[in-house]
């Protein structure tokens, strides 16, 4: 374990945060079972939810990179159906281990104080009767969507940029923020609520609260381990923690011996590590990741670890994009040195590469790993084969091996 400042190369510090992710770790040589996936939350901490399916759901992702192709359905299943996992407003919507919850109490309860969507306790404000209603359903039913409220209400038109939905599905949002329901989904990722009670075991609900300071120090040593080595901000981010709160939490976790204050090459601002973080000899493997990766939703983090300047082109007109609707960053043993926009054709069991291009670091090494990283990709899928648009310098060359 080390003491005193840990000062570290980039090349050090890109591994421990690979490490730190569970990327050093072998892949299964057989068939993955929850065990795997149990290990890479583990290493994860926080696995983020986003709707959008134009490849696969994304929170499938982030463990076929660690782990290879796998049965989503083992984590639907572990998440909905065993409670292994529980939904939370961590890292935006996520899924954590069910032993986390204690560590949230004190961010629900300050979103019942105010600290959210300002639409939400505005509704919670006005409408105490009618979030009351919607609780004592949610209790009384066991599971209830926002369509199968018996009083959904009328769409609200709100004049604070609040989403125009109905007030039934507003009170569900509000009442999972404040931790008195929980979610599960459906195989069409639709939110079921459930009493929190009815998803979390009583003997983690039984635990005590930890003070708001304490939670915060569990839940930034959480995140350094998470993380490697980082800012306070790559830190902060894991969770959607306070920076200043965390500043100080982080002050206190050094003096405890738990975190070692860390320079990195190259690196503007101070860092932070854990001291029992491994250095990988080497990463090995190819791999997309997904957007919404620890790895890859901190964008200055992206650029300053990997070289990759990089945007998610959703919301950008198709006129106005640079690389495409929906990236993948390629990793190849342990260097991010293409991307690639893809879909996946359900009916017809195709993944479509709509455009490849290569990182400066790219070199003709990197060729067949691409191609094998997409064969995993389309196996994760449940496409039969991979093709390639003409739109990007790879692609080509990853045409030539399409469907070999």
């Amino acid at each position: 374990m080390r003491t005193g400042v840990w000062n570290m190369s980039a090349d050090v510090a890109r591994r421990v945060s690979l490490g730190a992710q569970g990327f050093a770790d072998p892949r299964p040589s057989g068939t993955v079972d929850r065990r795997h996936l149990r290990r890479v939350m583990g290493r994860m901490k926080v696995l983020q939810l986003d709707s959008v399916p134009v490849v696969i759901r994304t929170q499938y992702l982030p463990l076929h990179s660690r782990l290879g192709p796998y049965d989503t359905d083992l984590l639907d299943r572990i998440a909905y159906h065993h409670d292994e996992w529980f939904e939370a407003w961590a890292h935006e919507a996520s899924l954590l281990p069910v032993e986390s919850e204690p560590s949230f109490r004190w961010a629900k309860e300050r979103a019942r104080q105010g600290w959210t969507w300002k639409g939400l306790h505005r509704l919670a404000q006005d409408e105490p009767g009618y979030i009351q209603a919607v609780l004592d359903e949610v209790r009384e039913r066991g599971a209830v969507s926002g369509g199968d409220l018996s009083d959904p209400r009328p769409i609200a038109q709100r004049g604070d940029g609040w989403w125009n939905r109905s007030l039934g599905v507003s009170a569900l949002d509000w009442l999972f923020r404040i931790g008195e329901i929980g979610i599960r989904r459906t195989p069409s990722f639709e939110r079921v609520f459930s009493p929190l009670e009815d998803i979390v075991p009583a003997e983690i609900r039984a635990q005590p609260t930890p003070a708001e300071d304490e939670a915060q120090r569990t839940l930034t040593l959480e995140s350094v381990r998470a993380v490697g080595v980082g800012t306070v901000q790559d830190i902060a981010d894991i969770y959607r923690l306070p920076i200043r709160e965390i500043r100080s939490r982080l002050v206190e976790l050094v003096e405890n011996g738990d975190v070692v204050d860390a320079t990195v090459a190259g690196w503007d601002a101070p860092a932070f590590a854990d001291p029992e973080a491994k250095i990988p000899r080497t990463i090995t493997g190819s791999t997309v990741l997904s957007p919404f990766d620890p790895v890859v939703w901190k964008r200055d983090r992206l650029e300053r670890i990997h070289g990759m300047e990089y945007r998610i082109e959703i919301y950008v007109p198709a006129d106005k994009r640079r690389w495409g609707y929906y990236v993948l960053p390629v990793m190849i043993d342990g260097h991010v040195v293409a991307r690639v926009d893809v879909k996946t054709h359900r009916a017809e069991r195709r993944l479509e590469v709509r455009a490849a291009w290569a990182e400066p670091d790219f070199g003709p090494e990197h060729l067949e790993p691409t191609a094998s990283a997409l064969d995993d990709l389309t196996q994760l899928v449940g496409a039969d084969a991979w093709t390639v648009c003409e739109q990007g310098d790879l692609a080509a060359q990853l045409g030539d091996l399409a469907g070999r």
